[in-house]
Formats: C-alpha cells, sequence, structure tokens
C-alpha cells in the first residue's frame, strides 16, 4: 500500500476531489442516519442521558489515543486506498449491530464497541482525506474545499435526524443501519473510480524510518518546530474543551423550556445555519488571511455561545445556535486551508493525526466534568435562594436550566478571551507570514529548519 504508482500522475483538477467528495458526502449522512438512530435506540432502552453519554466518550477517546499512530500508517500508505479500508472496516462495523438486532442478541456494549471501531476507522479517514485534498486541489481552491467537505456535517446535521426518525417508524432500526452500510459502499465505490496523483517527497518527511512509533513522533516534531502551529492547536484545544462543556447539556438546558420537538426544530434552524455556512465556505474560501477566518470567527462564536444562556427566550436562543453553526465552517474551512498549505504533502498524515489528537484532547474530558459540573456546581446557583439568584439571576433568570445558562455565558466570555489572546501573541498572528508555502514544493528552501530546542510562543 505504499505511494508507488505504476500510471503517470494524474493533473491537480477539480474533477477527482468532486468525486471522493460526492461518496463521502453521502458516506457522511449515512453515518449521520445511523447515529440518531442508535441514539434513540439507547435512551429508550435505558431512559439513561449518561449511558448516552457514554457513546459520544466511546468516539472520543479512540480518536484523540489512536491519532499518532494513524497518522503515520497514512504517510506510509496509498491514501485512496486508506480511505478504502476505512469506509469499508466502518461500514462492516455498521453491518455487524443490524445483524446483531436482527438475532436479538444486541446490547449496548456492542454499540460502544461499535462506536469505537468506528471512531479508529474514521481516525484513518480524516488525516487521508484532509492529505489527499492537498494532491487533487489547486492550493488557491483549498478553503472552498474544505468548505465543500464540510457540507457533509451540515447536510447531516440538517436532515438526518427527520430522515432517520421517519426510518425508524417505517423500516426499523435494521433499515437504518443497512441503509448506513450502503452508503459505505457507495463511498467505495467512488474511489475505486478515481486515482490520486502522487505527492513529491518532502526534505521534512524523508528522514529514515525506523518504526511505527518513531514515525508518529515525527508529527509532534514537526509541529513543535513551529511555534505558530502548536500555539493555533492549543487556542483549538481550549476551544473544543469550552464547547465539549456545552455540547451535552445544550439540550437539557431548552428542554427546561420547551418540548422535544421544538428542541428538534431548534436543532434544524442551526443545521441550517451550518449548511448556510459550509455553502459560503464553498464558494467564498474564506478570507484571505486564514488567521482571520480562525481567530476572528472564533471570537464571535464565543458571543453567540453566551447568547445562547443569556435570556430564557426561544427566539433569542434560536438566532443565537443558527449564527453560531453559520461561524463554525468558516472557522474549521479557514485552519484547514492554512495547514494544508503550510504542512508538506507526503508528511500531512503524520502531522495532521497529531494535529487532531492535541485539538480533540480536551473533549473526552469536558464529556466527563460537563454534568457533575452543571448539576452540582452551577445549577444550584441560580435555583431559588441560590448563592447567585439576586444578582446574576437578574439578568440571567432563576430556576431550572439557568445553572446551565450562566455556564454558557461564562464559556462563551472565555472563547472569546482565548481568540482574542491568539491575537496578541506575533508567532500565531504571523503564521501565514513566517511559514512558507509547502503545497507542491520539494526543495530544501521550501522547508522550515527544525531546530534543536522548541521555540517558545
Amino acid at each position: 500500500m505504499h505511494d508507488t504508482p505504476s500510471k503517470p500522475p494524474a493533473p491537480r483538477t477539480m474533477r477527482t476531489f468532486f468525486v471522493v467528495w460526492f461518496g463521502q458526502l453521502i458516506s457522511t449522512l449515512g453515518s449521520g442516519l445511523s447515529g440518531f438512530a442508535l441514539g434513540v435506540w439507547i435512551y429508550q432502552e435505558t431512559g439513561s442521558t449518561t449511558l448516552y453519554a457514554m457513546s459520544m466518550l466511546a468516539y472520543a477517546l479512540p480518536t484523540v489515543l489512536l491519532s499518532p499512530l494513524t497518522g503515520a500508517l497514512v504517510d506510509r500508505w496509498e491514501r485512496r486506498r486508506v480511505m478504502m479500508l476505512s469506509d469499508a472496516g466502518a461500514g462492516l462495523a455498521t453491518l455487524a449491530i443490524a445483524l446483531l438486532y436482527l438475532s436479538g442478541r444486541l446490547h449496548i456494549w456492542h454499540i460502544y464497541l461499535a462506536t469505537a471501531l468506528n471512531a479508529s476507522f474514521t481516525g484513518l479517514q480524516w488525516p487521508a482525506y484532509s492529505a489527499a485534498t492537498s494532491l487533487l486541489v489547486p492550493k488557491e481552491h483549498l478553503g472552498r474545499a474544505g468548505g465543500m467537505v464540510q457540507i457533509g456535517e451540515a447536510v447531516s446535521q440538517l436532515v438526518a435526524p427527520a430522515i432517520a426518525g421517519a426510518m425508524l417508524v417505517t423500516i426499523g432500526l435494521p433499515g437504518v443501519l443497512l441503509t448506513d452500510f450502503a452508503t459505505f459502499a457507495f463511498a467505495v465505490g467512488t474511489l475505486i473510480m478515481v486515482r490520486f496523483p502522487p505527492h513529491q517527497l518532502h526534505p521534512a518527511g524523508q528522514e529514515k524510518r525506523t518504526s511505527l512509533f518513531k514515525d508518529a513522533a515525527f508529527g509532534w516534531r514537526y509541529i513543535l518546530a513551529r511555534p505558530g502551529l502548536l500555539g493555533l492547536l492549543v487556542i483549538f484545544a481550549l476551544s473544543n474543551l469550552f464547547f465539549g462543556l456545552t455540547n451535552p447539556l445544550l439540550a437539557p438546558m431548552i428542554l427546561e423550556l420547551t418540548t422535544a420537538d421544538r428542541l428538534g426544530f431548534l436543532a434544524s434552524i442551526a443545521g441550517l445555519g451550518m449548511l448556510l455556512g459550509t455553502l459560503v465556505m464553498s464558494v467564498w474560501g474564506g478570507p484571505k488571511r486564514r488567521i482571520h477566518g480562525v481567530l476572528g470567527y472564533m471570537a464571535a462564536s464565543g458571543l453567540f455561545i453566551a447568547l445562547l444562556g443569556l435570556r430564557p427566550w426561544l427566539p433569542l436562543m434560536t438566532f443565537a445556535g443558527f449564527c453560531l453553526m453559520f461561524l463554525g465552517p468558516i472557522i474549521n474551512g479557514s485552519s484547514q486551508a492554512l495547514w494544508q498549505t503550510k504542512v508538506a504533502a507526503d508528511v500531512q498524515g503524520r502531522v495532521f493525526s497529531i494535529r487532531r489528537m492535541i485539538a480533540w484532547s480536551t473533549t473526552p474530558l469536558a464529556y466527563l466534568i460537563a454534568g457533575p459540573l452543571a448539576d452540582r456546581v452551577f445549577t444550584p446557583l441560580l435555583m431559588p435562594g441560590g448563592l447567585l439568584a439576586d444578582s446574576v439571576g437578574l439578568v440571567l433568570g432563576v430556576g431550572r436550566g439557568r445553572g446551565i445558562a450562566l455556564l454558557f455565558v461564562l464559556v462563551g466570555l472565555l472563547t472569546v478571551i482565548v481568540s482574542l489572546g491568539g491575537y496578541a501573541l506575533p508567532r500565531i498572528r504571523r503564521v501565514e507570514q513566517e511559514l512558507p508555502d509547502a503545497v507542491g514544493e520539494a526543495t530544501p528552501a521550501a522547508a522550515t529548519p527544525e531546530p534543536a530546542t522548541a521555540l517558545s510562543t
């Protein structure tokens, strides 16, 4: 599975990318269907939000722990075949859950295991897809490509719950799972139809490979030698910690104000915002200075997180959720384009996996502490007679769900502070000027030399 193609290299055009992108779009939609359906099944079987949250943790942990090794494997293997392996493996895990259900043997731990396997295969898929995009798309269109990749997530969030709900009523859980398996097969079929151009070897990636673990460590050394990229990762890790605290608590906060069907409507409006954001990013490509697309829009997203908790008024919360999800694709697309431009193509698997591990490292912690933090710390503060009921409660309101609202406001303000703090650090603010473009270059001048000691941000 090494990068030793026998055919002449394909030209770098958008056509091949469109074929691959469409296959992954269909697969992402299928994953959204099965993810929603399995979540409903867990809750209906157990009535436990904690057990449902553990399925989120089952996905997050393998993503963080296996990222360094999956990145090293991606750089050793041909990216198209890695993506085929990932789609096939995740599809088979989904098929196994369907067969267990049909045989009457499905247990919750089976779903956790399948979720962890899916996360592991996704850990291979994401760096391979990201690195392949750098090979398939001209540099000036990377921002648009990043927006297009996020369309799948937006479409999944917008339509998957409604479609999966209807499918559960009509064809049941096995039908949903088998549909997801078919979407994985479709994605594999699109990959069979195309071929990827080979990447040129970059001097930074030609150091002798003595073991898989040393290959994995290379990604860390590569980032450590570039303090601007490292600082940007720290900001994303903090942002993911904050978002991870609010993500499991949004539904409980809103359900204290309204019914489940209205919650679903609000979620659809938010999904529409994400879809619109991906379309805008796909056409626009993001700011010319990518760092503004990351830090500037991240600061704005913090304001909308705070706005979600400011008042117990559903129209305001719906507006804030729509705007928050609209900004996400611009932030992520700008970040992706920046990394794809500054990191040499033949080392992107290793580097991007370490990047993902660092950025996601705080998410499992957030999922673990969000519930206890809300129930034992913030909720009592804004209950009638609570410590902050007669002060902060005059603004945010008092009662169930308003303590969670206070957490949202604090998280939003912290997000703004961290984002603006990135601008205050020159190595982060000027990362695009300090690091030369590495995409498509294979000369020593394109490499940023790695110092003997790490530089400080």
